[in-house]
């Protein structure tokens, strides 16, 4: 069954804010000391001094830098942060932008060949036959999704050569609205701000060009008239609301709704340093979680979705045992354009050596190991109207027991999940955490 999607909507939005990240610090032009060796001189954030190493980067030996760009809408999630409809290439040279160009998926993915088996279970419940670059980021592991996109885009017969790949996601678009208030566009009802844009232009090139007498090829003409308009509202801003902006855009590269992939050994190790990279940690030998959805449902039912989950570690027992809940509540009150039932793909990645030994609601379970982790697979159905709760219970390996700790890693794409732990010591003590995972964390760190 063919499908539709409406990620090119979001494409000015993602690209303004890639861009304008780019032309901001491009525009301080410290050519001569660095922006780097400027920005040591200062007590920020050592992230903040990473972000100024990429600047120098882009602004060093007068070389054009060549990056993929893949848009990926988080209203459909997938394992590597939303569904990629488009893709662009930029080129950078000197700090300034001197080329974007931007390829639907749509019509790109056809010159790709019918010959790469796609993973479970995207050909059972989406019909799709073979594996092509709209499917590319799979993996919870951003470099793993980087090179699987670059791939792909060589067997379309694409010709660039690549210095990086980022992902961005819709949630960048409410970051630029906090930051240059709601915005009303001439002969288009309504005001976009950051609490109503994401579902108001959604609904705008779906359904609402059809009462307003706009012809369908121009249905999304709405987009660039907003992007203009953020476009004049940031060359306007003071140095205050540039570095609010900076630090917004921040906090998105924290919750993974930036991903940076650089093929320079140095910075990419900057990038995985500020955990922006995107990687599934392999050298974590301690008690291990993430869990991971891939929206197999076709549709943006994931704005209505609201997770959380309960881990309850036992090491009171000779064999440590482990007991995960994940509720889904799904708040769409009927099925419309843009949503209907909700079905997931749910991996949970543990430690290797872990045993499943009881499920409930996580039916026809699928094992593997991969990225130095265990998986625990399943299709999970959730209705409209309907709460679901998935239940696993397993075992983990004796040494998770000496000098214990937990690292939870977070999905991108997926914000604002509350989590609750629970752990039982040897002496039968308890400990309860509870926080709110907008990135990941190791329990020994929290405050």
């Amino acid at each position: 069954m063919a499908k539709t999607y409406s990620l090119k909507l979001w494409i000015i939005f993602w690209v303004v804010s890639a861009l304008f990240l780019v032309g901001f610090y491009g525009v301080l032009e410290i050519k001569n000391k660095g922006i780097s060796s400027v920005v040591e001189m200062f007590p920020i954030d050592n992230k903040y001094k990473t972000i100024s190493r990429f600047m120098d980067y882009l602004l060093k030996d007068n070389r054009e830098k060549t990056f993929l760009i893949l848009f990926e809408n988080n209203m459909e999630i997938r394992p590597g942060g939303g569904y990629i409809g488009s893709f662009g290439i930029a080129k950078i040279k000197n700090g300034k932008v001197e080329d974007l160009q931007i390829h639907d998926l749509s019509n790109f993915d056809e010159r790709i060949p019918d010959t790469i088996e796609p993973p479970y279970p995207i050909k059972e419940t989406l019909h799709i036959l073979s594996w092509k670059l709209r499917d590319s980021n799979y993996s919870p592991d951003f470099p793993t999704n980087a090179k699987k996109a670059e791939e792909f885009y060589y067997l379309g017969q694409g010709q660039e050569k690549f210095d990086g790949i980022i992902a961005i996601t819709a949630n960048v678009l409410i970051s630029f609205l906090k930051v240059t208030g709601p915005i009303q566009i001439e002969g288009y009802p309504g005001t976009y701000g950051d609490e109503n844009a994401i579902i108001s232009l959604e609904y705008q090139v779906e359904q609402g060009y059809l009462q307003q007498g706009i012809e369908k090829g121009e249905r999304k003409s709405v987009m660039t008239d907003l992007a203009k308009e953020i476009i004049q509202r940031i060359s306007t801003f003071n140095a205050s609301q540039k570095i609010q902006l900076a630090k917004i855009v921040g906090q998105d590269l924290d919750k993974k709704d930036i991903l940076l992939f650089f093929h320079d050994a140095d910075l990419q190790i900057e990038a995985e340093k500020a955990n922006w990279g995107g990687a599934v940690d392999q050298t974590w030998k301690k008690d291990y979680l993430m869990l991971v959805d891939a929206n197999m449902g076709a549709f943006k039912s994931d704005y209505y979705v609201k997770r959380s989950f309960d881990y309850t570690v036992d090491l009171s027992q000779d064999i440590p045992k482990a007991k995960l809940s994940v509720v889904y509540t799904h708040t769409a009150e009927q099925k419309d354009w843009m949503t209907k039932d909700y079905l997931t793909y749910l991996r949970a990645y543990v430690p290797e050596g872990a045993w499943l030994t009881t499920q409930k609601n996580f039916d026809d379970t699928k094992f593997g190991s991969e990225l130095s982790k265990k998986y625990f697979g399943a299709l999970v159905a959730v209705p409209l109207k309907t709460t679901k709760t998935v239940e696993i219970e397993y075992t983990l390996p004796k040494k998770i027991k000496e000098n214990y700790d937990l690292k939870i890693q977070k999905q991108a794409g997926l914000n604002d999940v509350l989590v609750t732990v629970h752990v039982i010591s040897a002496d039968r003590t308890k400990k309860d955490y509870n926080f709110t995972l907008n990135s990941d964390i190791i329990l020994s760190e929290l405050k």
